[in-house]
This record gives structure tokens, C-alpha cells and sequence, in this order.
């Protein structure tokens, strides 16, 4: 399948815990697989549009999948030649919550603070 064009990394905070990857662990083992599709698309296909990215202004985008009775958004970002994974989380709203934009902002001065 040839080479990742942007390689997928998790955001570590400062104890070194990785909140996407405890997110999707806490998930069944299907709705996993399905996210992480999503997310080898755009690792492979970047830059990536509608239906599976989407951008969401002041430097996120967010992966997105349609799980069989529900919705699940990865937010990301850009640093460097790596998509970072900053949030993840299952959408009960039409609009990406404000507090979620804001947590995945918050950790994206986090990365480009440590550059």
C-alpha cells in the first residue's frame, strides 16, 4: 500500500498519559477497528477531504467515522510531518462541542510549545 504520507502520533501530556489512545481502548474492539481506519485514510491520503476529514479552523481537523449507532470524531493536528491525535471523542450534537474544540486546542499550544 505504499508509505504513510502523514504518520499518525498520540499526544502525550506532561505525565506521558495518552488520552486518545485510553479513549479508544475504552471502545469495543469493532468501533476501534473503524476509527482506526479512518485515521490509516488519512495517514495515506493526506490531504483528505469530506466524508472522512474535515478542517476545523485555527489549525485542527478531525478525523471522522460513522460507528453503527453513533459518531465518533478524532481531533488532530498538524506538527511537523506527523498528525498528532489530540482528542477523541463520541458526537451527541450536530456541532462539534465548544469544551472538546477547546481541550484539543488547548493540547495543540501544548505540542507546539515542546517543538
Amino acid at each position: 500500500m505504499g508509505t504513510k504520507r502523514i504518520p499518525a502520533v498520540f499526544y502525550a501530556n506532561a505525565n506521558g498519559g495518552e488520552p486518545v489512545r485510553e479513549w479508544l481502548l475504552s471502545l469495543s474492539k469493532a468501533d476501534r477497528l473503524q476509527i482506526g481506519s479512518d485515521i490509516k485514510s488519512v495517514e495515506f491520503g493526506w490531504p483528505l477531504g469530506l466524508p472522512v476529514c474535515r478542517p476545523l479552523g485555527e489549525g485542527l481537523f478531525e478525523v471522522r467515522t460513522h460507528l453503527e449507532n453513533r459518531i465518533a470524531r478524532v481531533l488532530f493536528c498538524i506538527a511537523g510531518s506527523h498528525m498528532v491525535l489530540l482528542h477523541g471523542f463520541i458526537k451527541k450534537t450536530q456541532v462539534t462541542p465548544k469544551a472538546d474544540k477547546v481541550l484539543a486546542l488547548k493540547r495543540k499550544k501544548d505540542v507546539e510549545a515542546r517543538k
